[in-house]
C-alpha cells in the first residue's frame, strides 16, 4: 500500500513494520488535519497485509503529539446531549490501534498530553526516553475530562488512585515515573529507545500474523470473568494451532533442536524458525 496523500504523517514499511511518523509542526497539535490523517492511517493500517507491526514516533523532538485541538473543543455542543450508545469519532479512531489485527507501538519523545496521551494509550505498547519524554491528561485544569479514552485507559494500565493522582493532579508524568506507575512499558535512556523499539517490532512482525492477532485478542479477554476468558483463550488457543504456519513452525521448531538440552539453552531454535519460516 502507498499511503499517499499525506501532509501530516510520513510512512515508512520495512520487513512487515510501518514506521509512522507525526510530522505536523510547529508542535503536532491534534488539530482536524492530524485527527483526520491519523484516522485515515488507521484505517489503511488495518488493510494492509504486508504490515504485522505498527509504530508511531514524532519527527519533532519536543512533542510526540501537544494536544488536542481546544478550539474544536470549544465548538462543542453548549448543552450536553443525550448519552451514546456507539464510540465517538475521536473514540473510535485511537480504539482502532488497540482492536486491529497488529501489533501497535508508541515510541514516545517529547510531550503527549491530553489527546496525544489517548494516542498512545490506545497503542499495545509504549516505550519512553529518559528525560526526553513526558505523558499527562491535563483536562481538568482547563474544566473539561479526558474525553478520548483516558479515565478508561488509564485505571487498567496504573490503578484508580494513580490514574486520580495522573487526571485530577494535571501535571506532566516524567518517563521514569510513568514506567514504575505502568503508564509505559519501559523507559529508555534516548540513546537506545530506537535500537529497542526497532528490534522489538521486527521481532514481531517475524511471527505468524494469525498467532499475532490470535495473541492479542486472547489478551483482551483478560477484561472478561475469569471462567469467561479462560474459555476464550482455549477456543483462540485451539486456532491457532490449526493454522498451517504453527504447524510448520512447530515442525521447524523440532527440526532445530527443540527440547533437547542443548536448545534449550540457547533458544536458538526459535530464531531458526522464524529465519526458516520467512525464506531467510
Amino acid at each position: 500500500m502507498p499511503y499517499d496523500g499525506y501532509s501530516c504523517l510520513k510512512f515508512r514499511v520495512d520487513r512487515g513494520v510501518a514506521f509512522v511518523t507525526i510530522d505536523h509542526p510547529p508542535i503536532n497539535l491534534f488539530d482536524a488535519a492530524l485527527m483526520s490523517e491519523i484516522n485515515r492511517a488507521g484505517q489503511e493500517l488495518e488493510a494492509d497485509d504486508d504490515v504485522r507491526v505498527v509504530v508511531f514516533d514524532s519527527a519533532n523532538p519536543e512533542f510526540f503529539i501537544a494536544h488536542a485541538d481546544v478550539s474544536l473543543i470549544q465548538q462543542l455542543p453548549k448543552e450536553a446531549p443525550p448519552r451514546r450508545s456507539e464510540l465517538g469519532f475521536f473514540q473510535a479512531m485511537v480504539d482502532r490501534f488497540r482492536t486491529m489485527p497488529k501489533a501497535t507501538i508508541a515510541k514516545l519523545e517529547g510531550r503527549a498530553r491530553g489527546g496525544g496521551s489517548e494516542l498512545a494509550l490506545s497503542m499495545d505498547m509504549r516505550f519512553a526516553a529518559l528525560g526526553h519524554s513526558w505523558l499527562s491528561q491535563p483536562e481538568v485544569a482547563v474544566g473539561i475530562i479526558p474525553g478520548g479514552s483516558g479515565t478508561q485507559r488509564l485505571p487498567r494500565l496504573v490503578g484508580r488512585a494513580r490514574a486520580l493522582e495522573i487526571i485530577l493532579g494535571c501535571e506532566d508524568v516524567p518517563a521514569g515515573l510513568a514506567e514504575r506507575y505502568g503508564y509505559v512499558n519501559r523507559a529508555l535512556p534516548p540513546a537506545e529507545l530506537g535500537p529497542f523499539v526497532e528490534r522489538l517490532a521486527y521481532r514481531i512482525a517475524s511471527f505468524s500474523p494469525e498467532a499475532i492477532r490470535l495473541a492479542k485478542a486472547a489478551v483482551d479477554a483478560a477484561e472478561l470473568p475469569t471462567l469467561e476468558g479462560l474459555l476464550e483463550e482455549a477456543h483462540l488457543f485451539n486456532q491457532s494451532v490449526a493454522t498451517p504456519e504453527a504447524q510448520r513452525r512447530m515442525a521447524g521448531f523440532m527440526a532445530a533442536g527443540g527440547q533437547t538440552r542443548e536448545a534449550e539453552l540457547r533458544m536458538n531454535p526459535l530464531d531458526d524458525v522464524t529465519l526458516q519460516t520467512n525464506g531467510s
